[in-house]
């Protein structure tokens, strides 16, 4: 499959191994939520994620946010003089903002009516 849509020279994509670890990680479903709220919010604690993404479980919050980590694009924090865990974008993971603006800009002209 070649695409040229935006592009100045054509791209195959077809069977891309770089192109298809990207999207099985961005759209398994909850990460690109999680890569949002921390764009948006910066460094949070694992309840804080959680408020934002209410209807996401615990258990599957807690096995997206260590397969993320697995990724490179999160990074867990533990405190050594407390029990507080914090997670945060890597690098990596904060060079996703513009692709995600992208992505909010795309769903605003696209799907305008849909409430939460």
């Amino acid at each position: 499959m070649r695409q040229a849509v935006g592009l100045q020279d054509a791209i195959n994509y077809y069977l891309c191994p770089k192109f298809e670890k990207t999207f099985s990680f961005l759209g398994k479903k909850w990460n690109g939520l999680i890569i949002d709220v921390l764009l948006q919010e910066g460094v949070l604690r694992f309840r804080e994620i959680a408020r934002q993404i209410p209807k996401c479980s615990d258990r599957v919050l807690v096995e997206r946010l260590r397969e993320l980590e697995e990724d490179g694009v999160v990074i867990r924090t533990e405190h050594d003089d407390s029990s507080l865990i914090e997670y945060s974008l890597t690098k990596q993971g904060k060079e996703l903002a513009p692709i995600m603006h992208e992505i909010h800009t795309w769903s605003e002209k696209w799907y305008p009516s849909v409430e939460k």
